[in-house]
């Protein structure tokens, strides 16, 4: 099948109010235009300078989302565009971002990374760690992020109950955060989990954006 063909199959076969963030990294323009002609505008890349070199070669329209670990000293690139940073998994990540945000006169949304996984390997807050940041002073003082949410990896395994404990353990961090934190905030309302193998899991235990890239680009390029 062309990407066309697997962005639309992707596309029908996700219930309405979840969002697809297709997963452009390594992959070239072309393939980008490709999926862009079908009408859909959310993508997302996982390396700051790849995102800044691909984005003024490909239309304005385009909304871009962030799904990598975020280092500091990468912000720049892409703050004055992105649309959404999924990967925020630190207070001085944070800070970063608002300052980079700032200087572009800009309100960046962002979601709070958790680790959910039993690979060491994954990133991520603990449920505990992001109480203690939402409820500092130094958080209190930023104004040009938004926290639109959260986001999560799940272990990459074929045990498909585990996988669907991860997301459900996901899912009970976004609830108590919306009742604890952010009940009177409409905005803070995504939870990004699910990828290509197991995004149909995520869907069911409560995924609002997945982010899907081979099975709708094929296997990554790294020519």
């Amino acid at each position: 099948m062309t990407i066309a063909e697997n962005l639309i199959r992707i596309k029908n076969s996700l219930p309405a109010g979840v969002k697809l963030a297709a997963v452009s990294k390594t992959h070239p323009v072309e393939d980008i235009m490709e999926a862009y002609a079908t009408g859909h505008r959310c993508f997302a890349e996982n390396k700051a300078q790849e995102l800044s070199a691909k984005q003024p070669l490909l239309p304005s329209d385009i909304e871009w989302h962030f799904i990598g670990h975020m280092q500091t000293n990468k912000v720049k690139y892409i703050a004055g565009f992105v649309t959404l940073i999924h990967s925020v998994d630190s207070l001085k990540l944070l800070q970063v971002i608002d300052k980079e945000a700032l200087k572009n006169n800009r309100v960046i949304a962002c979601l709070l990374q958790f680790h959910i996984a039993e690979e060491e390997t994954k990133f991520g807050l603990s449920p505990d760690e992001a109480l203690e940041m939402l409820h500092s002073t130094a958080f209190a003082g930023l104004k040009n992020i938004r926290i639109a949410g959260i986001m999560g990896m799940a272990t990459f395994t074929e045990d498909t109950g585990q996988v669907r404990r991860e997301f459900r353990q996901l899912k009970s961090i976004f609830d108590r955060l919306k009742r604890e934190y952010f009940a009177e905030d409409p905005g803070f309302c995504e939870i990004s989990m699910g990828m290509s193998d197991d995004y149909r899991v995520a869907v069911e235990e409560g995924s609002t954006l997945v982010r899907v890239g081979s099975s709708i680009f094929g296997a990554r390029s790294y020519c």
